[in-house]
C-alpha cells in the first residue's frame, strides 16, 4: 500500500491546504522602521546600533559583556580563540547539535570529543563528560538542546575540578533559565544565534555574553582582524591615527542594519517566548496519552524558552519507520524536520576517523525524533492542524 492509498483511506485530503513551515521569523512594521532609520543614518556598519544592541543583550541575560558577530558560527570560533584552544587540545561537546558546535573546535586545530546525551532531555550527559576528560581536555561546549538548559550544577563542578572553560552553545535558549538564573549569565562564555528560525533574528547574527573582562577583550579584537586601537596595548605609536594588528583575527563584525533589527526584535522577546510556551502546552496536552509518541521531558530546574518541539516515536508500537511517518506528515502539508543528525556521522567527520557507535544513545535518539512546527507567528489554528495531522498519521500506522 503506497502513500496515496493511505491518504485515500483517511479521506483523501491533507489536514492543511497550505504548507506550514517548521519555523519562520516574525518581522513587523516596527522592525522595518528600525532598519529604515539606519539606512537613512550616517552609519551602516561599526556604528552606535551595534554597541546599543550588545548592551541590551548583556542587560537582558544579566551578563557584564556582550560581543556581537556576523553569525553564531563566527561567535563560537571567537569563543574558542578567547579560551586559548589550540592545536592538539581536546574539547568535549555533544553530537546532537548542528555541525557548527564541533566545527569551531576544528578551526583551531583541536579535537572534538563527543560525549553521549541524557536519554530523557537529549542534552549532554555530565557522567559521559566526566568519563572523557584527559590531560588534553581544554574546554566543554554543552548545547541547550531545544531551549532547555543543561545540568549546569554538574557541568560547572566538573569544569572547576578539572580547570576547564565552559563555552555554552545557547543558540536555542535565549530567554531560558536554569534554577532562576538567565542563560547567558552562567557559563564562562555563552553563544546566542539570531538566525531567522531562532527566538529573535538579525537576519544572520550571533553574540557571546561573558562576565570575564579578558575574554571580552579577546573577542572584540578577534572579530576585527586582530586589530586594536587601544593605545595602552600598542607596541608602537606613530600618532592619533594609529592602530595595530596584533593577532590573526577575522572580519566577523555585525553591522548596524542587523543590530537595529535585533534591538527591535529584542523588545518582543518575552511575547515570543510566551506564545511558544502556550503552543507547547497545547502539544503536550494533545499528545500526552498517545503511547506511540513521547513528548519532551524537562530537566528539573530548567525553564525552557522552547526553540524546538521534538517528539520521539515509539517505533515498537508503529508498523513503520521514522521516514514513513516523516513523509506522511509532509503530505499533510506539515513542515516537520529532524534535529539533528549526530555530527560525527557526517561524511567529513567520518573521513577524519570518527565511527558510528561512538554515542549509542544519541544515535538511537536521532533515529526516533521528529521536530514539529513551533514559532510565534503560528496561529492556534495552525497548532491544531499539526495536532490533527500527527494524530491522523500516527493512528494509521499504530499497531492494533
Amino acid at each position: 500500500m503506497d502513500q496515496n492509498d493511505r491518504l485515500a483511506i483517511n479521506g483523501g485530503n491533507p489536514v492543511r491546504n497550505q504548507y506550514l513551515p517548521y519555523a519562520k521569523q516574525w518581522i513587523d512594521s516596527e522592525d522595518i522602521k528600525a532598519v529604515e532609520e539606519v539606512l537613512q543614518d550616517d552609519f551602516l556598519t561599526t556604528g552606535p546600533k551595534v554597541t546599543q544592541f550588545e548592551q541590551k543583550m548583556a542587560q537582558y541575560v544579566g551578563a557584564k559583556y556582550a560581543v556581537s558577530f556576523i553569525n553564531g558560527t563566527a561567535a563560537l570560533h571567537a569563543a574558542c580563540y578567547a579560551a586559548n584552544i589550540q592545536f592538539g587540545d581536546e574539547v568535549i561537546t555533544t553530537p546532537l547539535s548542528f555541525v557548527a558546535t564541533a566545527n569551531c573546535i576544528l578551526y583551531h586545530g583541536a579535537l572534538p570529543v563527543f560525549a553521549d546525551i541524557d536519554p530523557s532531555t537529549y542534552n549532554i550527559s555530565p557522567k559521559s563528560i566526566q568519563s572523557l576528560i584527559t590531560e588534553k581536555t581544554k574546554a566543554i561546549i554543552p548545547v541547550d538542546f531545544s531551549g532547555q538548559a543543561c545540568d549546569y550544577d554538574e557541568i560547572l563542578l566538573i569544569a572547576k575540578k578539572n580547570n576547564l572553560i565552559v563555552i555554552e552553545d545557547a543558540a536555542h535558549a535565549l530567554g531560558a533559565k536554569y534554577k532562576g538564573k538567565s542563560i547567558g549569565s552562567i557559563s564562562d562564555m555563552t553563544m546566542f544565534s539570531f538566525h531567522p528560525v531562532k527566538h529573535i533574528t538579525t537576519g544572520e547574527g550571533g553574540i557571546i555574553t561573558t562576565n570575564n573582562e579578558e575574554f571580552y577583550e579577546k573577542l572584540v579584537q578577534f572579530r576585527n582582524h586582530g586589530i586594536t586601537r587601544d593605545f595602552k596595548k600598542f607596541k608602537n605609536n606613530d600618532g592619533p591615527w594609529f592602530y595595530e594588528m596584533q593577532l590573526l583575527g577575522f572580519n566577523y563584525r555585525l553591522n548596524d542594519i542587523q543590530a537595529a533589527l535585533g534591538i527591535s526584535q529584542l523588545k518582543k522577546i518575552n511575547k515570543f517566548i510566551s506564545i511558544r510556551k502556550k503552543y507547547v502546552e497545547l502539544y503536550n496536552q494533545a499528545f500526552a496519552d498517545m503511547s506511540s509518541i513521547q513528548i519532551p521531558k524537562q530537566l528539573q530546574g530548567s525553564d525552557s524558552s522552547w526553540h524546538l518541539y521534538v517528539i520521539r516515536l515509539n517505533l515498537e508500537k508503529l508498523s513503520c519507520d521514522r521516514k514513513t511517518i516523516f513523509e506522511a506528515l509532509q503530505k499533510e502539508n506539515i513542515g516537520i524536520n529532524v534535529h539533528y543528525i549526530p555530527i560525527y556521522l557526517h561524511p567529513f567527520y567520518q573521513s577524519i576517523g570518527y565511527k558510528k557507535g561512538l554515542c549509542p544513545i544519541a544515535e538511537k535518539t536521532y533515529e526516533e525524533i521528529i521536530t514539529l512546527p513551533l514559532f510565534p507567528l503560528m496561529s492556534e489554528e495552525d497548532v491544531m492542524d499539526v495536532i490533527k495531522g500527527v494524530k491522523k498519521v500516527i493512528s494509521y500506522y499504530s499497531l492494533k
